[in-house]
């Protein structure tokens, strides 16, 4: 949050952010298709083909205002908030905020889980990376979607399969807090 950072890395004073070649970019969705077109990205989790692209851009653009909020307002709400401030919310507020969220799981697990292994096809895209950080983190407060989704409990171990070990390597805090390991019996 310094006026350093401000000027000299992100306006918006945010991650993520990257800086290459002198160009500062903003936004998770803006750099990865950055990187995309200079080719940093391998083509599978990003293809190319407009078609399998825009299946790809469709889910990114639906999670982005769906799942991304309703999964990081019940982590914020249900666990961030109480550990900074000591307060936790009313179990109203908790019931409603899970609503939200299990409104938008229902639909991965019978919309965008319905016919395919993956979000968006049968071969792991950033689709399916982006949406099972967003599911991840959940666990921190308390929801492990496992118990409750069978779709997305085989979706997360594909997802997880196929990106080992950074996968397990970028959820360890989140495994370690919440014990729910990934293999751990439900």
């Amino acid at each position: 949050m310094t006026e350093e950072f401000k000027q000299n890395v992100n306006r918006f004073q945010r991650v993520p952010c990257i800086i290459d070649d002198g160009l500062k970019l903003a936004e998770s969705i803006a750099i990865l298709r950055y990187l995309s077109a200079k080719g940093k990205i391998p083509e599978y989790l990003y293809p190319k083909y407009f078609l399998e692209q825009a299946r790809v851009d469709e889910f990114l653009e639906w999670q982005h205002i769906t799942l991304r909020i309703t999964c990081s307002i019940y982590f914020r709400s249900i666990w961030l908030d109480p550990l900074l401030t000591g307060v936790r919310p009313s179990n109203e507020k908790i019931e409603k905020l899970k609503n939200l969220m299990e409104a938008n799981l229902d639909i991965i697990e019978n919309i965008w889980l319905q016919k395919t292994d993956f979000l968006t096809g049968q071969r792991l895209t950033v689709a399916d990376i982006f949406a099972a950080c967003e599911i991840e983190q959940t666990r921190l407060a308390d929801y492990d979607v496992r118990i409750k989704y069978p779709k997305i409990k085989a979706w997360l171990k594909r997802v997880r399969a196929g990106c080992n070990p950074h996968y397990d390597n970028a959820h360890t805090y989140i495994y370690k807090i919440s014990g729910t390991a990934p293999n751990a019996k439900l």
